[in-house]
């Protein structure tokens, strides 16, 4: 599973969920590009808006391996799957001790990072209904 962040304003999630699918594209960072190189198709990926929300918000998935894009750097294609009935903010992701040590919170200028089951699962059951 991981983590793709996207400034709103730029790319949001509802225009994700508005087109269906989108290669994404950007990442420059040499460890962000290392983590897209690892995304397998099929994996799971929570989208993360930056700026003013930073928050959780949605739940895609890589219908792609990684490949070589127009710019030289990899990208992945992601569709949307479901916005999260909770979107998850990182003021709260912060006040847990079990994300202490995740990428978000450690470098929370990375734009691509993997999430471990355990945080998933956390994740997915705050930002549910029940």
């Amino acid at each position: 599973m991981f983590l793709f962040k996207t400034e709103p304003e730029e790319y949001s999630f509802d225009r994700l969920i508005d087109e269906g699918k989108t290669v994404w594209n950007g990442v420059k960072n040499p460890l962000a590009q290392k983590f897209l190189k690892s995304v397998k198709k099929g994996d799971l990926i929570f989208i993360y808006h930056t700026g003013k929300e930073k928050q959780i918000v949605g739940l895609a998935k890589a219908v792609s391996g990684p490949y070589i894009y127009e710019d030289g750097l990899y990208v992945v294609d992601v569709a949307p799957l479901r916005k999260l009935s909770k979107p998850l903010k990182l003021s709260d992701i912060k006040k847990m001790p079990e994300f202490k040590d995740f990428y978000l919170v450690r470098m929370p200028r990375l734009s691509v990072m993997p999430v471990s089951e355990n945080l998933a699962q956390i994740i997915l059951k705050l930002a549910s209904d029940g």
